[in-house]
């Protein structure tokens, strides 16, 4: 059996994919055959790290107020159609697993033009614009959370869980942090923007790094446009609590092993919280990025409301800092939110996920 994969623009996307693939090819068996169709953006080093053929695919954003910014995306999606068509008519795959991303329109469309198969996995708790658009061909839509239900078709949904990879669960904290240089005994924070990194939180741990280093560890992914101004800010400490610091522009491989050394994260609230965070039963401090649209403030809320997480919005950098402090300093409600974390994830997400690509009924492969 073929599967065609769809997805990128942020990890986000990819990483949930990746699980799904290795779950897919576990259950297809060794003719079970792959291909990732993406754009040239960060997904297709992500997948090729992880040994998957890759297919370019031209994408790009179709809202927007700028003419000519539309009109250039236009071009890129008519192309990008056409460079999918080509792809499925030499791969023919039996079915196409898209997880959003400007790219999942063009090899979608391909997809259906083809009748083959689609079948759409929504990380977020609110869809965005890709998957509502895709939602009405699609074979099924795998969503996170039945809280995502209202915005999807009726009778399309089955409620999975977020996959996340193998490497995420069951990784003993005490080993995490050996591997990573910490010291096995200091309150531990994680502190993440997502893959591409966010300033306002990069700003607010320079600044009160001093204070904070007083009480925890850090582990802090910057992204790699912020990396050498807080190097050189950290730098200025001196060595002692600088050595509580562990800067990194970007982890990939060590990334599980940074969720599992940490007792609190302080992050953006992007879809992988619905999955990782879970996983690793790691309790959280979630800023929305305002930017967003609504997609991260629902997912903000979920965690929140699930007892799993604090939701703040624009409480400043002095509120921030104290929250976190507060609650490094306080075990007993970290304990709590992170056994209401473990409550929300599912282990066998990839499988679930996976197996909605190996069921469909019989289908014309042309």
């Amino acid at each position: 059996m073929r599967l065609a994969v769809a997805g990128g623009g942020t990890a986000g996307h990819v990483y949930p994919a990746l699980a799904v693939v290795a779950a897919w090819k576990r259950m297809a068996g060794p003719e079970g055959r792959v291909v990732y169709m993406g754009s040239q953006g960060m997904e297709k080093g992500l997948v090729e790290k992880a040994g998957i053929p890759f297919s370019t695919v031209l994408a790009g954003p179709l809202r927007g107020k700028d003419p000519l910014v539309v009109a250039r995306s236009t071009g890129r999606l008519a192309w990008g159609l056409a460079q999918a068509w080509k792809a499925m008519a030499a791969f023919r795959p039996h079915a196409l697993l898209a997880t959003g991303g400007y790219v999942s329109i063009p090899v979608g469309l391909a997809a259906r033009l083809r009748r083959i198969p689609l079948v759409l996995y929504l990380q977020d708790i609110e869809p965005g614009w890709a998957v509502r658009l895709m939602a009405p061909l699609a074979y099924r839509v795998a969503v996170t959370s039945a809280a995502s239900r209202p915005y999807l078709p009726a009778g399309k949904v089955v409620e999975t869980g977020y996959p996340v990879r193998e490497e995420v669960l069951g990784i003993d904290k005490a080993e995490a942090r050996r591997r990573l240089g910490l010291e096995d005994g200091l309150p531990t924070l994680l502190v993440i923007g997502g893959s591409r990194g966010a300033r306002s939180i990069n700003m607010a741990i320079s600044e009160g790094l001093g204070t904070l280093l007083e009480v925890c560890q850090i582990i802090h992914i910057s992204g790699a446009d912020d990396e050498g101004w807080l190097r050189q800010s950290s730098a200025s400490l001196g060595d002692c609590p600088a050595g509580r610091y562990a800067l990194y522009p970007y982890l990939h491989s060590e990334f599980p092993l940074a969720l599992a050394a940490a007792d609190l994260a302080l992050s953006r609230a992007g879809a992988s919280i619905l999955g990782e965070y879970p996983a690793a039963g790691l309790p959280s401090i979630l800023l929305p990025y305002p930017h967003a649209g609504s997609h991260q403030e629902k997912n903000a809320w979920f965690m929140s409301q699930a007892g799993a997480a604090l939701m703040m919005r624009n409480g400043g950098i002095s509120s921030l800092l104290n929250a976190v402090k507060e609650l490094l300093q306080d075990k007993e409600r970290l304990s709590c939110m992170a056994r209401e974390a473990r409550t929300l994830g599912r282990p066998r997400a990839a499988y679930d996920v996976a197996r909605s690509a190996l069921e469909w009924p019989s289908v014309v492969i042309v």
